[in-house]
């Protein structure tokens, strides 16, 4: 896992499910089991491509830099069809999802 080496700036993100969570005490896995929660709720079943951590300031995947305006994480993440963003805090966490294809029979 990577640290940042471009910050996340909310014009980075399309459209995303925006979360706010009172608990200050919310930690990666509690903020990624939000997100995949928020997901299913709209229908989706999420494959996760990319995160970011602000509080950590780490990410994944740990890609260099592409030398662009956006972080590297999130130019992989859209680069491989992530069109799902769940935003949590204002940008404490962000999870970028794809939408799985539905199991073969």
């Amino acid at each position: 896992m990577g640290t940042a080496c471009k910050q996340i700036k909310r014009r980075h993100l399309n459209k995303p499910i925006s979360i706010l969570h009172s608990d200050e005490a919310l930690d990666f896995q509690a903020a990624k089991d939000l997100a995949f929660k928020a997901t299913r709720q709209h229908g989706i079943e999420p494959m996760l491509l990319a995160w970011f951590d602000s509080k950590r300031q780490k990410y994944s995947p740990p890609v260099e830099c592409c030398g662009e305006d956006k972080p590297s994480w999130l130019i992989y993440a859209e680069s491989r069809g992530g069109d799902i963003i769940v935003n949590i805090n204002d940008l404490d966490y962000v999870f970028i999802f794809c939408d799985s294809p539905p199991a073969s029979t």
